[in-house]
């Protein structure tokens, strides 16, 4: 299998939402409350992503399968503000999990960060995720203290931070 990265489009919009709902329906499934997974339908998520590809804040990357036709197998979204980046999504697709895209992903946002000027960077992950807190401490990202909890998610996110230049 051959994954390309490449930065978003409107023209990937279906793919995105194909991901997106695909994580939210099976990977949070344990993690958020089932109101709040069923709370995400169809539309809310076209309409979200279709705001997040129209606006100039941050940048959208997607890993795509190549070769015998297409397939978009995740995505990510960040952007930097002075020296600090923050990931403000990361989604592989299910069936993708645990072939690296994720990683792939993650490392280029971090590398873009870098470009822009950051020297450390946080994201926020479900407490519950425990998946996804094993991925990221695997690729250097440690909790800060910093806990929030979304009224529309009804679930304890805790922050998690790295340094871009290597420092830990």
């Amino acid at each position: 299998m051959t994954v390309e990265l490449r930065n978003a489009s409107i023209a990937d919009l279906d793919g995105i939402v194909r991901v997106f709902l695909a994580c939210w329906r099976e990977s949070y499934r344990g993690v958020l409350p089932v109101p709040a997974i069923e709370a995400m339908s169809d539309e809310r998520a076209r309409a979200l992503w279709q705001r997040v590809l129209g606006s100039e804040i941050g940048e959208v990357l997607v890993a795509e399968r190549t070769g015998t036709g297409t397939e978009l197998l995740g995505l990510t979204r960040f952007a930097a503000s002075g020296d600090r980046g923050d990931v403000h999504s990361l989604y592989v697709s299910p069936e993708a999990q645990g072939l690296g895209v994720g990683r792939r992903l993650l490392g280029a946002a971090r590398d873009r960060l870098v470009s822009l000027g950051a020297t450390d960077a946080r994201l926020w992950v479900f407490a519950n995720n425990a998946a996804s807190l094993g991925f990221y401490r695997a690729q250097g990202w440690l909790p800060d203290g910093g806990e929030r909890t979304q009224e529309e998610f009804g679930e304890r996110e805790l922050r998690l931070a790295t340094r871009l230049d290597g420092a830990r």
